[in-house]
């Protein structure tokens, strides 16, 4: 309340008192129901489609430019992330994280797609070739990341977590919560 405002003539904000009432019969059985609805499974299946759809993406216009441009990490946080709650159609906090973990890994391999194009136009040989290479084992490939690693990566991979954790669930409903007050 403002200082200089008279008390009597103050808008009252009173707690909600023994005058509202909760069917909380109603409310259980509702988020149950949304509890039901949710599939982590499913969540994580479109997520990770979305993680390679936007890999492919970020190494294509990574090659194509010559330039590794890190803000594309927020659109795979927000597109992993959407379609994990797409998917998912879930509240719960395991959904955000999943997107989170997901979008980091599309990132990661955003990165290696442009690499295996840089390899593929170096070498005049066709991508998937320099696919077989650059992913030939995972020792191999994880040398090739260390090597082309910055510190700038980590800044975009936690732009591209932080996206995907925000999209990643659902917000509950206030209007149908609000059915079961009165």
């Amino acid at each position: 309340m403002d200082p200089d405002q008279d008390p009597q003539t103050a808008p009252s904000r009173t707690p909600p008192g023994d005058d509202v009432k909760i069917d909380e019969a109603g409310l259980v059985a509702y988020l149950e129901d949304v509890r039901q609805r949710q599939n982590f499974p499913m969540g994580i299946l479109f997520g990770a489609a979305a993680a390679v759809v936007a890999a492919l993406i970020w190494g294509a216009v990574t090659v194509s430019t010559g330039y590794q441009i890190g803000y594309l990490a927020l659109g795979v946080g927000f597109l992993v992330g959407f379609a994990v709650r797409f998917g998912g159609r879930g509240f719960e906090t395991r959904f955000a994280v999943a997107a989170a973990v997901l979008a980091l890994l599309g990132c990661v391999l955003g990165n290696l797609f442009a690499i295996c194009g840089f390899v593929a136009q170096g070498e005049g040989m066709p991508l998937l070739e320099a696919a077989g290479l650059v992913f030939s084992s995972p020792e191999v490939t994880l040398e090739i990341f260390k090597e082309t690693f910055t510190p700038m990566d980590l800044f975009f991979y936690a732009f591209a977590a932080y996206e995907g954790f925000r999209f990643g669930r659902m917000k509950p409903d206030a209007d149908a919560m609000r059915q079961f007050i009165k």
